[in-house]
């Protein structure tokens, strides 16, 4: 896809896994594999990092990165520095897909999807979302749920089982003919929409759940939400490392 720039935010620090992005995932630092992935689907993709050895690491292995602010509060603004850095050559972009760098396996039809949600008539914010099939997952705080309206605009995001079963206590069965929507952190923005959103002041519902998404939302932006249920691999501490290090390399 030419007109779309696809964004890998990479930091070194990490309070849970300093220097995740160079770890290595089956031989490969895991950036570079994230990269790989990325460039199945678009023709421009780049490294988005604030460290020196994160941008040796990419250009080693043949990638693209980007120098960007140590001070960014969010992946999302050092997008749009990145976008800004990248385009300083005249190139110009319809969208902005914001990959995350922790998952080393993100599947090309995720990226697509994502892109093609974009890429709709009227759509300026786009995400993912994967239906849950177990009930550990809806009530983990650290997998995010969402709403949606008839229109497959996102309604609200938490951190808490959303929408809550107030007939009687959630069981593994109601997943048969419930639908609770897990959120996959990827988002593609319109290019003029995400200098927007950056420019917007911490909100208040961002501040008490966590989700940066949340203050889109609450200043009035839609959020376009497709389902794509491929199987997710996140690394978020060294023991997720070891996990996916053990395990076969998805074919995708």
């Amino acid at each position: 896809m030419k007109n779309i720039l696809a964004i890998i935010p990479s930091r070194y620090s990490s309070t849970r896994f300093p220097g995740k992005p160079l770890a290595m995932v089956h031989g490969t630092p895991m950036v570079v594999r994230v990269f790989e992935q990325a460039r199945k689907v678009f023709d421009n993709v780049c490294v988005a990092t604030d460290d020196s050895r994160i941008f040796d690491t990419v250009e080693k292995f043949g990638g693209v990165a980007v120098m960007t602010s140590e001070k960014h509060r969010s992946g999302t603004d050092r997008c749009l520095e990145a976008l800004n850095n990248y385009s300083s050559n005249g190139k110009v972009f319809d969208g902005v897909v914001n990959v995350q760098g922790d998952e080393p396996f993100i599947s090309p039809i995720q990226l697509k999807t994502l892109a093609d949600t974009l890429m709709q008539d009227g759509v300026d914010i786009a995400t993912i979302v994967k239906r849950a099939d177990c009930i550990a997952d809806i009530a983990d705080p650290n997998r995010p749920k969402v709403v949606l309206d008839k229109n497959n605009n996102a309604l609200y995001f938490s951190r808490s089982p959303i929408p809550f079963n107030r007939a009687r206590t959630l069981q593994q069965e109601d997943l048969e003919h419930i639908s609770y929507y897990l959120h996959v952190g990827l988002y593609g923005y319109r290019c003029n929409i995400l200098k927007q959103i950056c420019s917007l002041p911490e909100s208040f519902l961002e501040q008490t759940e966590k989700l940066e998404q949340l203050r889109w939302l609450e200043n009035g932006f839609r959020i376009r939400v497709a389902e794509c249920n491929q199987p997710s691999f996140g690394i978020d501490t060294p023991e997720d490392l070891k996990r996916v290090n053990n395990i076969k390399i998805p074919e995708q």
